[in-house]
């Protein structure tokens, strides 16, 4: 329960934090935009590290930088996820270009199909719920990204390539946590190596300027202080406390709920018939994998 709630409340924020990029997304360039992001959650998480960090309190009684310096482990963690992070984000905000917040965040929801596959390329078993879960939900991605002539929009195939890379940073937080990485220090870890990555690609491929920073700052902030500093850090414990990834992450796909809900609220996008159908039958797969794990297909 104490994970589900953490994910949830993940979920909440990486929902609502789809219009903050949509509305920084003409102003900055997309890796600009991640740059600027991953240092303002370094920042958030230094005192978060030294007050909560399970290595942390061991070391209580050592000096600053010895409180919140990393283990081996714990840094090798930070680095992979950070390289995952930095392209999935950097695609995921080029992606906003050309299609709304709402669409966007269950276009990326499809990690929950995505995650159960890789699952089975690692050798764990996925309970036969899940697969049901997932099988109805990729019904749902259907009717929400293909159009009637089976084609789909720039924007919506970008977005999904930066899904395939958030599920391969689930999995990377699952293979070092297992090995006993510090979950806040390698969220840490992941924003400096996000940041170094974003800023080495913006320099080459844009043109940051302090001025268009400055213009997209509340959207920067709210994405890299929330969504970044506070969001990712929940789900690096919330997965710390979940048996099962492919539940975990079905849980965070939730996101897609809250993306539409704020994309409706605050931007005033508009969903149409087809499209919402695709949302609930999503909707509905997230609350059936969440029935308990005793409870499977055929029994």
């Amino acid at each position: 329960m104490k994970g589900s709630i953490m994910l949830l409340i993940t979920a909440a924020i990486w929902g609502s934090a789809f219009v903050a990029q949509s509305l920084g997304v003409g102003v900055v360039g997309p890796f600009t935009f991640s740059a600027v992001r991953a240092l303002m959650a370094l920042e958030v998480l230094i005192p978060v590290i030294y007050f909560f960090s399970a290595q942390s309190r061991r070391r209580k009684h050592a000096p600053f930088l010895l409180r919140i310096l990393p283990d081996r482990w714990t840094v090798f963690g930070g680095i992979w996820c950070g390289i995952a992070l930095t392209i999935a984000e950097g695609l995921q905000q080029i992606g906003l270009l050309w299609t709304g917040a709402g669409k966007a965040g269950f276009i990326t929801s499809l990690y929950i199909i995505i995650v159960p596959l890789m699952g089975i390329l690692l050798g764990r078993k996925i309970r036969s719920l899940v697969w049901l879960c997932v099988i109805i939900a990729a019904a749902g991605f259907y009717f929400l990204c293909i159009k009637e002539d089976f084609t789909a929009e720039t924007g919506d195939i970008f977005i999904l390539a930066s899904t395939l890379f958030y599920s391969v940073h689930i999995y990377v937080i699952d293979h070092f946590l297992m090995h006993n990485a510090d979950a806040i220090k390698m969220s840490w870890v992941q924003f400096g190596a996000q940041a170094a990555g974003a800023s080495v690609i913006a320099l080459i491929f844009e043109v940051p300027q302090l001025s268009s920073v400055m213009e997209a700052f509340p959207s920067i902030a709210y994405a890299g202080v929330l969504s970044s500093g506070v969001a990712f850090t929940l789900q690096n414990l919330g997965q710390k406390y979940m048996d099962d990834a492919s539940v975990a992450t079905l849980l965070m796909s939730l996101e897609s709920v809250f993306a539409v809900l704020t994309g409706w609220a605050v931007l005033g996008e508009v969903l149409t018939p087809r499209e919402i159908f695709g949302c609930v039958l999503v909707f509905a797969a997230v609350l059936l994998a969440q029935k308990p794990q005793r409870i499977e297909i055929g029994q």
